[in-house]
């Protein structure tokens, strides 16, 4: 059996690196209102943790329904026939009974704290010296890291770490305009703007928020801004063995930097929108170069789910930046490869909307 948990807060727990951490209210709201999600790809006997069981039985069977109305049946996802078995959902502060595994969004020291006070047993957790690999793994330095070996021809993209607002100010002057990250931050959140256009010595705004991260988090990176065309990534699993497996394309759509939704195709038909930009050969060698970069960095340090985050850049001629950040934990991109249809000609969109004071989980026809 296993215990399938859905932390959106994730990002920001592991940014504050505490044990007792207290999501933001958006935070919580996301996780009440999706809680249900795990349910789309667990077992028949596995239990999804949720704040509101009803709730969540609610939300699973409109969106039991919509999907049934549009994929149909696929071996990805649990929608199979109307009223067959589903996982069980539990309260956050029901007994849980026999856990054999637990799989949550993302590993961070608050849940981890979270659960052993549920009575889940050590054994089926990180230890908090894996759980601080995992954290050293999430700093945006190591996508930049990745960044550097994955630029072969026909790719663009640069990062750089800032310790102090002298070297920020120097790759402003080369660049013109940079795109400011702090190293641990939500997708939307932790980004700043800036340009030789907007002198930063005018602005105590982009100054203080810059030595308040340096102070907190070490450090600042840094990345020249790029005219983005199309935003999309790619989905792995690290078995932390060595292995990294290739999952699948994620094109999604975001606004203000905060995800929105995310195109339901198949593997074939995303390919197909994805060349209409890049040749699709250049995306096989770039999957290629992150499995086995990445299966050597995290073997023996992570097993779970990824994303690598990309774009399409344009200018003169469209380029690949081949790693914007890495998410070292499920994505939306993984929800939505669990409702991929098996038809070339369905082509649908998954939104997240906030309506009416909550998050829906919606699918469309494109």
């Amino acid at each position: 059996m296993t215990l399938h948990i859905f932390n959106p807060e994730h990002d920001i727990a592991l940014a504050s690196g505490l044990a007792n951490f207290t999501a933001p209210h958006a935070g919580r709201q996301l996780r009440h209102d999706l809680g249900f999600l795990p349910a789309i790809w667990a077992q028949a006997e596995d239990v999804v943790m949720v704040d509101d069981v009803e709730q969540a039985q609610r939300c699973l069977r409109r969106i039991g329904h919509r999907v049934r109305d549009f994929l149909g049946k696929t071996e990805k996802h649990s929608f199979r026939e109307e009223g067959e078995k589903y996982a069980v959902f539990m309260g956050r502060n029901e007994k849980l009974g026999a856990i054999q595994k637990v799989d949550p969004w993302g590993w961070n020291s608050a849940l981890r704290a979270l659960l052993l006070r549920r009575g889940i047993s050590e054994e089926l957790m990180p230890t908090l010296a894996q759980l601080d690999v995992i954290r050293q793994l999430s700093h945006r330095r190591e996508a930049a890291a990745l960044l550097s070996k994955l630029r072969i021809e026909g790719t663009v993209g640069e990062a750089f770490e800032c310790h102090s607002l002298e070297q920020m100010e120097a790759l402003l002057k080369k660049y013109g305009q940079l795109v400011l990250k702090a190293p641990w931050s939500s997708s939307g959140r932790g980004l700043r703007f800036v340009s030789t256009a907007n002198d930063i010595h005018r602005s105590k705004y982009i100054t203080g928020w810059f030595q308040n991260i340096v102070q907190a988090q070490g450090c600042v990176m840094a990345e020249p801004y790029y005219n983005k065309v199309k935003d999309f990534g790619m989905e792995f699993h690290s078995d932390g063995k060595g292995h990294v497996s290739f999952l699948g394309l994620s094109l999604f759509h975001t606004a203000n930097g905060a995800y929105t939704g995310n195109i339901l195709a198949t593997e074939q038909t995303k390919r197909e929108m994805i060349s209409r930009y890049i040749p699709v050969d250049l995306l096989d060698v770039i999957q290629e170069k992150i499995c086995q970069e990445l299966g050597h960095a995290y073997n023996g340090k992570y097993q779970g789910p990824f994303g690598v985050d990309m774009m399409v850049v344009g200018g003169t001629s469209f380029q690949l930046h081949p790693c914007v950040e890495i998410n070292l934990r499920r994505t939306m991109g993984h929800v939505a490869l669990a409702l991929s249809p098996n038809d070339d000609d369905l082509h649908h969109v998954m939104r997240i909307e906030y309506a009416e004071n909550s998050y829906q989980l919606k699918i469309e026809r494109l």
